[in-house]
């Protein structure tokens, strides 16, 4: 026996390293938790409800992001009023790469939202699988921009005041 691993420890050697390597994401809470594939994430969002946070800065999300992506900015994360009241829900966060994603999972994690997930490889595992890319302004800066543009109920009833004014002052005159 001792003669075997004396003539093989290169093959053992191997195999510890090669078993090693793959219990490292479990270990790390990776697959087991901690990050997940894009067709998980898609299946997360489509089937239970998971709600997509890009944690990449404003500029950035402009320049691209995760169809349907909520941007909240790894820095405004904790405490933000635009992360869901119901804890249970999954969350997975996205960035360019993966790695504030990370981060943000273990703030959301000790915040109590216990089904935080990053997306593996981030937006650019998201390109790579064909996933939609949005481009532009986060969607509660542009609803609030549009919100702006739209007329309110006081101007529109302004706007009918100063009408039947001007009516009634060319019917008197």
């Amino acid at each position: 026996m001792l003669s075997f691993l004396l003539e093989n420890w290169v093959l053992i050697l191997a195999a510890v390293v090669s078993g090693g390597l793959l219990l490292w994401p479990s270990l790390r809470g990776g697959a087991g938790g901690g990050s997940v594939a894009t067709g998980e994430a898609v299946r997360l969002i489509n089937r239970e409800r998971g709600v997509l946070i890009d944690v990449c800065e404003p500029r950035e999300y402009a320049e691209g992001h995760a169809g349907g992506a909520r941007n909240i900015p790894l820095g405004q994360l904790a405490g933000s009023k635009e992360l869901p009241a119901d804890k249970a829900l999954p969350l997975l966060l996205i960035c360019a790469s993966g790695a504030r994603a990370g981060r943000a999972v273990s703030q959301l994690r000790k915040a109590g939202y216990t089904n935080a997930v990053s997306v593996a490889g981030g937006l650019r595992a998201w390109r790579d699988a064909q996933l939609p890319i949005e481009r532009g302004d986060a969607p509660a800066k542009s609803a609030t921009k549009a919100a702006r543009a739209a007329p309110t109920d006081k101007t529109e009833k302004s706007d009918k005041a100063d009408k039947a004014d001007k009516a009634a002052k060319s019917t008197a005159a």
